[in-house]
């Protein structure tokens, strides 16, 4: 009797333990709104905290402003400078700030002491044509204490898609020196909209587009090409860039087609074609420069903005050293952890905090260790609500259940957590699945994933104190995205799933070294969860007057917990939700247009911007989704 005793207790305590919510980002990384002056609008494209712990911040409006005592609880705001020109990037350097405005590197001295600035000086000008879309994002400071610099693409007039590089610097990153002159560092940017120095090498981030098959994080070193040829137009034989217009369009057919008319076509995706790909480019021409992390479009981001490195000692959480980038268009900031394999920068990438109230676009640390973050999301759209802002990200020293790190090994991967796992749900094959995939390098907006295969899981081992698991894989691929999902994984003791339970890590170089043998896997498969299937009630219909025989039933629409996985698998949850605006319309709007199920599979595998122009952001094209899946989710947004 004691012992059913005791077995009963211990079934009871596994239930509440499986039956409890797993805590979630919030429940660990506090989002906090300092008090801002009524009617100061802080549109910020640049943000540095000083010495003395006050935080600078620029903003698009060509203002400069200084909040001292920012973590306090009411902070003091004055102007600093003014009369800029869309300031999108701030550094402080001897007792000075450094900004990039539109065309221009300005140094802003306060001379007096007085607390603002009196001294504007140019430090080098630029060639802008007066396109809007000419934005100039940094400076960064180099290790030898000139400064980086970024070019934003314009776009043609009647070829209204296709990025340009109508004067020189646009689409380039280049380095200006403080003696005021300029030069040519690397090439093949679109929209590089993040720079930053980690570890005194340069990296930047950019976005989804025609060329760039989705956003991610680069290593840029001198001379090196990352993919987008409009900024080849003004390369020469002293350009250190290590690639030529010609040699480019050699390999990639620009598609400039005319219609009867003798009017550009644009470029759409073509579902049965053989796809080009940039690692490609990079087997004929070294100088072309994949990316050291992919960060795939819809899923972990759509515009991706600012980088930044955690040197706060731990002060911020767990992921000492590991790198924090913005995004824009989803309001939120995702985690990478890096490490190089055969000189070669790779890594991993997850979700992180979501739920800002604007575009996240500039970050630096504060002296206790919180996040200030700086948004914005005029003319970009974004998933918040406001149209700009100022937050701060605060940890509250509990320790989250995340995927610490994960590096490659000859057959798979590394995880390490930041907490033991349980067991049994670590050694049971049914806890993972796993994929690659890639995107297409050509002129077209973005690309679908494509290549996606999914990949067997060998086997696995724990190590004796559940803290780090290697997954051994079959099919790894060198340059593809490698996407580990760990949904039936939990926490030891608590029963905790993890927070951020899929991962992505872009694999541009398989490591040599052993292999783990069989006899050291555990290789139990308890059977993969069935996936949810459609309600299988109906509801009767009849006539409208209450009276006659019933119509023929019909089948209920999915609900959103049963469509909720396909949604999550396509990645239609990163820019729409059910009854809000996010960066795409709400479903329930969506349903409002009563298309049929057909045109609504139309119009996710060819979408029509021009049916929705109060969205800045268009939809990419998802020809990739499959039939069934579409039809699915179409059947669920018409039911609501």
């Amino acid at each position: 009797m004691k012992y059913l005793i005791n077995f009963c207790i211990t079934l009871l305590v596994a239930f509440t333990l499986k039956a409890q919510e797993s805590p979630k980002e919030e429940d660990f990384y506090r989002i906090v709104t300092p008090a801002i002056p009524e009617g100061l609008l802080l549109e910020v494209g640049g943000i540095c905290t000083l010495p003395n712990g006050s935080i600078a911040m620029a903003t698009r409006r060509g203002e400069v402003w200084i909040m001292e005592s920012p973590t306090s609880r009411n902070p003091y705001f004055r102007k600093f400078a003014s009369g800029l020109h869309e300031i999108l990037g701030l550094e402080y350097q001897n007792g000075d700030l450094y900004c990039a405005q539109r065309g221009e590197l300005t140094r802003l001295a306060d001379e007096d002491g007085d607390g603002k600035a009196d001294k504007y000086e140019t430090v080098h000008a630029w060639p802008v044509s007066g396109h809007y879309h000419e934005y100039s994002f940094g400076p960064k400071i180099a290790p030898d204490g000139n400064f980086f610099v970024s070019g934003n693409v314009a776009f043609g007039n009647e070829e209204w898609w296709r990025g340009e590089a109508r004067v020189p610097t646009r689409g380039t990153i280049f380095k200006v020196f403080k003696d005021g002159h300029r030069e040519e560092f690397a090439a093949g940017m679109r929209s590089p909209a993040g720079l930053g120095m980690i570890d005194g090498e340069l990296f930047y981030t950019d976005n989804q587009g025609d060329w760039m098959g989705s956003g991610g994080l680069w290593h840029i070193k001198k001379g090196v090409f990352t993919g987008h040829p409009a900024s080849l137009a003004w390369t020469n034989e002293n350009s250190p860039i290590g690639i030529t217009e010609e040699q480019f369009f050699a390999e990639r057919d620009n598609r400039k087609v005319r219609n009867a008319a003798g009017a550009y076509i644009k470029p759409e995706n073509v579902v049965n074609e053989t796809p080009q790909m940039l690692w490609e480019l990079k087997e004929k021409y070294p100088a072309v420069q994949t990316p050291a992390v992919w960060l795939p479009h819809g899923i972990l981001g759509i515009s991706n903005s600012d980088i930044i490195k955690d040197e706060t000692g731990g002060a911020f959480g767990p992921f000492v050293n590991q790198i924090f980038v913005g995004d824009q268009g989803q309001s939120k900031i995702m985690r990478i952890f890096l490490e190089k394999v055969n000189g070669e920068y790779q890594g991993a990438a997850w979700d992180f905090r979501s739920g800002f109230q604007s575009g996240v676009m500039r970050m630096d640390w504060a002296k206790d260790g919180s996040l200030f973050v700086g948004e914005t999301n005029r003319g970009w759209g974004s998933a918040g609500d406001a149209n700009q802002g100022l937050q701060r990200l605060v940890w509250n020293g509990k320790m989250p259940f995340e995927m610490l790190r994960v590096k490659a090994m000859p057959d798979g991967f590394e995880i390490d957590f930041t907490l033991p796992v349980d067991k049994k749900s670590a050694e049971d094959l049914a806890s993972y699945s796993a994929a690659s995939f890639l995107y297409k390098h050509h002129p077209v907006y973005g690309s679908p994933p494509i290549h996606r295969e999914d990949l067997k899981i060998k086997g696995v081992k724990l190590s004796p104190d559940g803290k780090s698991l290697r997954v051994v894989l079959g099919g790894l691929k060198k340059y593809f995205i490698h996407e580990l999902n760990l949904d039936g994984i939990r926490a030891a003791g608590t029963y905790y799933s993890l927070i951020h339970p899929t991962v992505y890590y872009t694999l541009n170089n398989i490591p040599e070294g052993e292999k783990l043998s069989t006899s050291e896997l555990k290789m139990t498969d308890s059977g993969k969860a069935k996936p949810a299937s459609a309600s299988a009630s109906t509801k009767k219909l009849v006539s409208p007057d209450g009276k006659g025989q019933p119509a023929k039933a019909a089948t209920a629409a999915p609900t959103f917990a049963e469509v909720k996985p396909l949604l999550q698998k396509h990645t239609c949850l990163a820019c729409h939700a059910q009854d809000k605006k996010v960066v795409g319309p709400a479903f329930k709007d969506i349903a409002k247009r009563k298309y049929s199920d057909q045109k609504i599979m139309d119009l996710i595998y060819n979408p029509q911007p021009q049916n929705w122009p109060d969205y800045a952001t268009p939809m990419a094209p998802m020809p990739h989704v499959p039939k069934a899946d579409v039809m699915k989710i179409a059947s669920y947004i018409n039911g609501l």
